[in-house]
Parts: C-alpha cells; structure tokens; sequence
C-alpha cells in the first residue's frame, strides 16, 4: 500500500534546498520520517535558551518568526515562510537554542529529524555546505542572488533541479598512480609499494589497467602461504579492475566501492577499463574529503579522549580554512565555522581537565575566551587569551577555591598549548591568579579600570572588553557582561582614553607613502598587519560600540550595526568593514602560507597588485581615526 503522506512530503521537498540535492532513495526515506506539526497564531515552537529538540524545521504552510531577547527586551530577528530552513542549531551544535521560533499566523510544519540527516551532512558535501552556512550566516538560502553577493564565490546558486538528485562535486583522486607489469614478481611488487609508501599497485600493460594488488591481497593471499613471494603478480592480482572517467562524482565513487566491494577505483580516460589509466581513487581519499567537513570534525572533538586528538582535528581545521580561502568563500564565514571548532575544542579540553582532576569544581564557574578568540575572529593558531569567573564564596573558604581553579586553570592552558595555541607572552591567561577572580573580584577591577585609566589598565581592558563565554555558568557571564556595561555607560572620558591607546598604534605608512616596516630584531624590514592594520580597525569597531552600548563583540558585525545605529557616517563604517575583511583574509593566506601566526608581512615578496590592495585599506583606517579624534576629545586628553 502506498504511503500518500510521504509522497506529498517527498514532492515538496524536492524542490527546495538543501533537499533538492539529495539522491531520490535517501529524500524518500526522510519523508517517510517526517514529522507534521500545526501551530497557531502566536504558538512557540521553541524559545531561546530552550534545549535542541530532535527536528529542525521546514516552513510547509504559514510564516513563522525568529526573535531574540535582549536587555529583557523581546525583538524579531526575522521572517520566514514557505520553503524555509530554520531551527538548525540541534544539527550543528546540539545546543540551546540562541533565538526563538513562533507561528506568526497559523503554521504547518516539517519536522526533519537530525539523526537521519548527520550521515546526509558527511556524504552530500553540498547539503553540509548549503545547512553550515545558513546556520553561520543566519541566512536561509546562503547561495541567493537575493543577498549582497554570493556566499560562495565559485558556487553557482543553488536552483531547482527537475531531473536529478545526484551529488555533483568532483571527487579528487591520485593522477600519478603506481603499476607494475604482469610478469613482475609479488616481492618486486611489494618492494616498488613499500618505496612508495602506499598500500595499492596497479598492473597494467601498455598504459591499460588489467589488475590491481592491495596490501589486503598480500596479507591474504601470500602471508597465510597460498602464494609465493616469488609468484607472479597475476596469481593474487584482482581483475578486472573497476573504472570511471576522470569526471567521477563523490556520490558515483562513494556507490562504486560500496556495490564492488573495493576500496580503489582505477581512473581511464574514457571511463573503461580498455582506454589509458590516468589516477587511482582510494577509499581514504573519500575519507580526507569527509574529514575536512566541519561537521565531522565537531563529531570528532567530541569523540576526543586526549588532547593529541585534538591537536589533529585543529590541523585539520587548518586545511579546511586554507581550503575555503582557495574556493574565495566569504571570511566572515570562515571565521564563524573556524570559531566553532576552537570554542568546540576549547570545551572539550576543559571536560579532559575535569575528568583528570576527578573531582568537579567546587563552586559555579565561566570559561571566558578574550581577544581574538573572543570576537571569534581566531582562524590561525595565534596566543591564548582567557579567564575565568567563579562565584563568590565564604571568605573562608576563598583560598580552597582559588587554589582549585588556578590548577584547572593551569591544566587547561597547558593542553591548549600542546594543541597549538601558544601562552600569552603578557600571561593574559586564567592560569594567571589575575585572570582568575571571583565575580565580586571582577566587578571590582572593572570599576578600577574605568575610574582611574592609567595606561596599563588601558591596555587590560582593551584586550577584556572582547570576551566572551565559552563553557560553564553563563549566568556567571551575563552578570559580568552586565556590569561592565553598566560601568562604561556614559563614561565619555574613559573611551577618550582608549581612543588615545588606540591612536598612539603605530601607522602603516610613511610620510611618503611607503609601508612602515620593523626597524630591527628577527621581524626587520617586515611589515606588521597587525599591529598598523588590523588592530586600528579592531579597536574603533570596539570603542564606538561600547559608545552605543552594543553588546557585540565581532568586529565585522560591530561595523555593520553602526551602520544601522549612525546612517549618517554609514560610508566610513561600511569602508571599515570591507578593510578588515580584506586584511584578515591577507593575513590568514600569509599565515597558512608560512606556518605561523601570519603577523609580519615581507612586503618585497608581493606583488604590486597585492601592495596596492593593501594600502587601499589604510584611508578606512584613517578616517575612522580621524572620527575617533573628534568624537571623544582625544586631544584634550593628556
């Protein structure tokens, strides 16, 4: 009997993204498992801070809104109707909910249920791109023209598609694969795999794969005695060979060594296995694929019973990050996803030390991340900056306390470090007894820092006023957050100076327009990014959003709400914006490039379009330095 129900599902599904990009057996299998729901007017269908539910979402009828609640006040992030995703945070991060979802008029839902679509997310590399960066963006249909820009630049739009569900990303595979001839012996053969580290040969004749041996062959065939070592290749070889064209899909291959059974698949230029060989494709090949998903690595950062593991999973991000950079994907995006993984692995660190001590921590506690982890801006493995807030004890019982999380703090930094975070060289780390307070401690330096701004002090809250909560009692964080708002409210003076420390950054150029370069030590003739770059910008996004009281902490997003918060100088914040964005991004590939933090740049290796690119960032910064001067009476400032 024929199940009409899933049938309609299934053709509505269909024809929306991500679904549209799924084979026809795995979409009616999610259809199958759908789950309807109705809401009326007003009904909640969940609230910010609610645990992740079993579905996310897909609008079949009605509107539903998306709100936040800021300073106890309730305002709507956004409107979504027929067709959109919404509701993805239990499939990405299996967390509470950061905003709520109700039926602004009588609503029909489709419940997706998130166990079945975690192995789509790993095998339908597409699906996984398309959820990652609505959920990143917040942006239901990331690939639309509708959006300023692209989110993926070298990816066309995600359009209906009428005819076909198959997933179209190339697979990569070996093109210079390993062969042998058909006389040669199982010993010369294994010699010729073990000088080339790798665990496959193909047989061939004249360019034409007839057989391949895998070390499975060896250890089954020859290590149990049913063949010499000194046998031809042709008596354990495997053949035919299994053969596609060099335009084979992941989803082609994925299917092909399921069905065959193999794990390689030999590539012809005609797709037969009677045309010339041009590369091999291993299972594992699939398996690096998956392994750059940010999905996988969140699964395995959570799997991870020891800091090595993880400290494999950061280079992995690594190669993820120098990936999306290649395929011209927006930084913004990249910084989120990356973000995500280092707050993910951060977290499960803290969980490694906890289980390590044996004992939980006597008395609520926050992990707080600072600088540019804070402002999830963090793509390369640079210093550590963090602290932690634990609450108020008896006095008493304060130095038992103290004692504790200065340990739990120790640890935690420690095995950061053996991730590759490096220790910050100013000690600005919750192993610091500084960095490590009591809420009442808190509250009591951020008064200090404001009522008496000496320079040292100015520079402390500089790099404080980005943190941001990362594991523990958040209620911890947000009575933090809430009286250092109350603190810097109205406190003009104060922010004068900061906007002084600011403006005394060195600049990027010279009277005659020439880059600025390190004068001496291992760094001489190199330009800092950013020191005369990149930390400009930082700081006025910081200082006229804690001007407007806005409680943001990225620096891109700051920018894009004083756009909103001041039209008027809308042109100098949106220049701002596209500079940070083009000298993280330069700084990241510099970075990736030669293995480090990406800090100093050696101007004489680029080229001049890459140098007239980066000068063409130094008139934002100019000018918001100049907007920085006037606003807060930096020269009345001593």
């Amino acid at each position: 009997m024929k199940n009409t129900i899933a049938e309609r599902i299934f053709d509505f599904l269909k024809e929306y993204p991500p679904f549209n990009l799924i084979s026809k057996e795995t979409l009616c299998e999610i259809s199958r498992n759908v789950e309807i729901q109705y809401y009326e007017k007003d009904q909640i269908i969940f609230d910010q801070n609610d645990p992740p539910q079993d579905n996310f979402y897909i609008i079949y009828e009605g509107v539903v809104r998306l709100y936040r609640f800021v300073d106890d006040k309730k305002i709507n992030i956004d409107i979504c109707d027929e067709g959109d995703v919404f509701g993805l945070r239990p499939l990405i991060m299996n967390e509470n909910y950061t905003m709520g979802a109700a039926a602004n008029e009588e609503t029909i839902l489709y419940g997706i249920p998130t166990h079945l679509f975690k192995d789509i997310i790993l095998n339908y590399p597409k699906v996984s791109q398309f959820l990652i960066a609505s959920f990143a963006t917040n942006t239901r249909d990331p690939f639309s023209d509708k959006h300023k820009g692209k989110l993926f630049a070298n990816i066309s739009s995600v359009n209906k598609m009428d005819n076909s569900y198959a997933e179209t990303q190339s697979a990569k595979y070996s093109k210079n694969p390993i062969t042998c001839s058909i006389n040669t012996s199982i010993k010369e053969a294994c010699m010729i795999m073990t000088g080339h580290i790798i665990n496959s040969i193909i047989v061939s004749e004249n360019h034409i794969p007839i057989g391949i041996i895998t070390d499975k062959d060896i250890r089954t065939k020859v290590g149990t005695g049913v063949y010499s070592i000194f046998d031809p290749v042709s008596k354990i070889m495997t053949s035919p060979v299994i053969t596609f064209p060099e335009n084979i899909t992941v989803a082609e291959a994925q299917i092909a060594l399921i069905k065959h059974k193999v794990s390689h698949i030999c590539i012809t230029k005609d797709g037969t296995d009677q045309s010339e060989l041009v590369g091999i494709l291993a299972e594992h090949d699939l398996t690096m694929l998956q392994s750059n998903n940010p999905i996988f690595l969140a699964r395995e950062i959570k799997s991870a019973k020891d800091v090595e593991t993880l400290k494999y999973i950061r280079t992995k991000a690594s190669e993820l990050t120098r990936g999306y950079l290649e395929q011209e994907i927006p930084i913004y995006f990249i910084t989120k996803v990356i973000s995500e993984i280092n707050t993910a692995i951060t977290k499960q660190i803290i969980k490694l030390v906890i289980k390590e001590i044996g004992t939980e921590p006597p008395v609520a506690y926050a992990w707080l991340a600072m600088g540019s982890q804070g402002r999830k801006e963090q793509l390369l493995m640079t210093d550590q900056d963090n602290a932690l807030v634990f609450e108020n004890v008896e006095e008493e019982d304060y130095e038992k306390t103290k004692a504790y999380f200065l340990n739990f703090s120790t640890k935690i930094t420690e095995k950061l470090n053996i991730v590759g975070f490096e220790y910050c060289p100013a000690n600005i780390m919750a192993s610091n007894p500084k960095w490590c307070l009591s809420v009442k401690e808190w509250k009591a330096q951020f008064k200090d820092w404001v009522k008496h701004p000496t320079s040292d002090k100015i520079l402390l809250s500089i790099i404080f006023f980005d943190f941001e909560y990362i594991f523990g009692d958040k209620n911890l964080y947000e009575r933090m957050s809430e009286s250092v708002f109350r603190y810097i409210a109205n406190k003009q003076t104060f922010l004068g100076f900061l906007s002084k420390a600011t403006l005394d950054n060195p600049a990027p150029l010279g009277f005659f327009k020439q880059f600025l370069v390190e004068q001496d030590g291992e760094n001489k003739d190199q330009f800092d990014i950013k020191s005369r770059a990149i930390r400009p910008l930082v700081d006025a996004a910081r200082i006229f959003s804690l001007h407007h009281n806005l409680k943001i902490n990225n620096t891109i997003a700051r920018y894009e709400k004083l756009m909103e918060v001041e039209p008027q100088n809308r042109d100098i914040f949106e220049s701002c914006a596209n500079a940070f964005k083009i000298l993280l991004q330069f700084r990241t590939s510099q970075g990736l490039a030669k293995n480090d933090s990406g800090k100093f740049v050696d101007i004489n290796s680029l080229s001049k379009s890459d140098r007239l690119k980066l000068k063409s960032c130094f008139k934002p910064i100019k000018n918001i330095q100049e907007s920085l001067k006037l606003r807060f009476n930096v020269s009345q400032i001593p």
